[in-house]
């Protein structure tokens, strides 16, 4: 019997049909002739089979065949370090100003499906491109967990997809030894190429990291045209961008704010960096979010009502602050992703 989250804990427990049905079965045995015990436990059967197979209708799941949705979050305190260890009473989840019943929670690391876009524009030549081969490798294999996914893409005056997902060293490593930098800036649109890919992950967790350098130069797509298919995801964006101070034209320079407003409704954040070299110390503390982080899920009120709903996450009695993504479109499922 397969495993599945505790609605109290969070934790991973065995299914309940093993300790119950002795019970059961000592107790209609008293009432039931064996023929009509044998059709009622063949229908309870079947009817927790059916139960399990049933399509699910929203694709940020604890348990399937239940409508949940499911809010990561990264609690931080006044020194703006992860706070970890913190139990589902200490939540309050809000949605559309009305406080939710958290019915589902874990304190423990989920497995994520991650996302790296990386800055090939012709800006990065040299030892700007050295730096980020290296931070992207020690990022994945070195800060993430072994049980986790990712994928690759570079951009420049458009994305391109280096490698589907993937645990394997070498796979991403061939990848970024062949880049070679040339071209615009198209951050917007490297992230609207992203989204369709991480909705095809098999981890309950998902995010991007964008290492840029520049200023969107490139992309067809807009700022506004990027937020609203971030509402329709569950996924938080990170961005390191590297603000050199070196003279450079006011419209190829990092543009802080925009990517702000990006990562900052998603959940994540962005970290601005004056150098290359200071790439490693910015993906180290990204990497420690992603590894202390909380997921939630509550039963929506509306169902899948198609319509954008706010959401705010706080810790009760605490001026710890909560990240995490600031609403989303109650869209159904088109698909059934695996669990962890």
């Amino acid at each position: 019997m397969p495993a599945h989250l505790s609605s109290e804990t969070g934790r991973r427990v065995k299914s309940p049909r093993g300790t119950h049905a002795p019970a059961l079965a000592w107790t209609v045995r008293a009432r039931v002739r064996p023929p009509a015990l044998v059709f009622l436990i063949a229908a309870l059967t079947a009817a927790g089979l059916l139960a399990q197979q049933q399509p699910v209708t929203d694709n940020r799941l604890f348990q399937s065949g239940i409508e949940i949705t499911s809010i990561t979050a990264t609690v931080i305190d006044k020194e703006g370090h992860p706070v970890t260890g913190l139990g589902r009473e200490a939540f309050e989840v809000y949605e559309d100003g009305v406080r939710q019943t958290v019915t589902q929670f874990t304190n423990e690391r989920v497995p994520i499906g991650l996302g790296v876009l990386l800055d090939i524009s012709d800006s990065m030549f040299g030892k700007r491109m050295d730096d980020a081969r290296a931070a992207v490798d020690k990022f994945l294999f070195e800060l993430l967990d072994p049980a986790d996914e990712f994928f690759l893409m570079a951009f420049n005056h458009r994305p391109h997809t280096l490698t589907g997902w993937t645990r394997e060293q070498g796979d991403v490593r061939h990848a970024l030894a062949g880049l070679r930098p040339s071209g615009g800036t198209a951050i917007y649109d490297s992230i609207l190429e992203a989204l369709p890919i991480i909705e095809k992950r098999t981890r309950q967790r998902a995010a991007i990291l964008v290492i840029s350098d520049g200023a969107d130069t490139a992309s067809n797509a807009t700022l506004r045209e990027v937020r609203p298919a971030l509402r329709r995801s569950d996924t938080f964006v990170y961005a390191i961008a590297i603000d050199s101070p070196e003279r450079q034209p006011i419209n190829t320079r990092v543009n802080p704010s925009a990517l702000r407003e990006i990562t900052g409704e998603s959940g994540g954040r962005t970290e601005i960096v004056q150098n290359s070299a200071q790439l490693d110390e910015a993906a180290a503390r990204i990497a420690e979010e992603l590894n202390s982080q909380y997921v939630l899920g509550y039963t929506p009120p509306r169902g899948a009502d198609g319509q954008f709903h706010s959401l705010r996450v706080r810790v009760t009695g605490s001026d710890d602050r909560v990240r995490a993504r600031a609403g989303y479109v109650a869209t159904p499922a088109t698909r059934k992703r695996s669990q962890y």
